[in-house]
């Protein structure tokens, strides 16, 4: 199972989730994958505090063996570290995304579960990546500016894409209501103006265990296991492993 999670705007927890989410999967008996999808400017090793030999970068550039590139920070999970600074990693051209889609197929088949962590936006990166999963999940909170970035790259996938099938999950928020009613705003639109019927993944409530995570490069599930927000990723989780193949 390929997934996607991406965002129309930076600073909404994306990186978090897919980090949380892969330690919560690995730990009920999944072999997760988690692909650094931010080529150009990579998090989910600094997320976890560990340093990368190999990249990315280096499967493209000069034929690396990516399954060598692999870090294990823990049992059934790997991570495929992007680089960073490389802007050229950026804006691949059609050859160099399929054979990049060909590495990850390959190394992928090692695993039951690939989770791509992409950039924010709307660059080529974003989309390829979209279009290259089984599932995207679209990540956002109930800011305004997020509900309508998050709308725009739904719109970009579905016109430009055909891409029709997004997985919402709602972050930062203070309460269950709350992300409902905002979920409730950008599935309306959807509807509306893109045909789109949005799903509803899920939320993760705002919780200052979170950011004391991110400052100890540790994942909050193993850090503050009895807090809100572990909770609701561990709630994901099982949404996720439900899904039918």
């Amino acid at each position: 199972m390929k997934i996607c999670v991406s965002s129309g705007k930076g600073g909404v927890g994306k990186t978090s989730i897919v980090v949380n989410l892969a330690y919560c999967l690995a730990e009920k008996g999944k072999k997760v994958l988690v692909v650094d999808g931010d080529l150009g400017l990579a998090n989910v090793d600094v997320l976890l505090g560990i340093s990368a030999t190999k990249t990315i970068s280096d499967v493209m550039d000069r034929g690396a063996d990516p399954l060598e590139a692999l870090i294990r920070p823990s049992d059934n999970l790997a991570i495929l570290p992007a680089s960073s600074g490389a802007p050229d990693m950026v804006t691949l051209g059609p050859e160099e995304q399929e054979r990049l889609g060909g590495y990850l197929d390959n190394v992928s088949s090692h695993f039951d579960v690939l989770l791509a962590d992409t950039a924010a936006g709307i660059g080529p990166s974003v989309l390829w990546f979209n279009g290259f999963v089984d599932r995207s999940i679209v990540v956002m909170s109930s800011d305004p500016t997020s509900l309508t970035d998050a709308y725009a790259l739904m719109k970009v996938l579905k016109t430009d894409y055909e891409l029709e099938r997004f997985y919402v999950i709602m972050n930062l928020v203070r309460s269950e209501e709350q992300a409902r009613k905002a979920f409730k705003t950008v599935a309306d639109a959807g509807k509306r103006f893109l045909s789109l019927d949005l799903e509803y993944l899920g939320w993760v409530l705002q919780d200052m265990a979170v950011p004391e995570a991110v400052r100890k490069q540790k994942p909050f599930v193993l850090t503050a296991p009895n807090a809100p927000a572990t909770q609701c990723i561990w709630k994901l989780a099982q949404t996720i492993l439900d899904w039918k193949q």
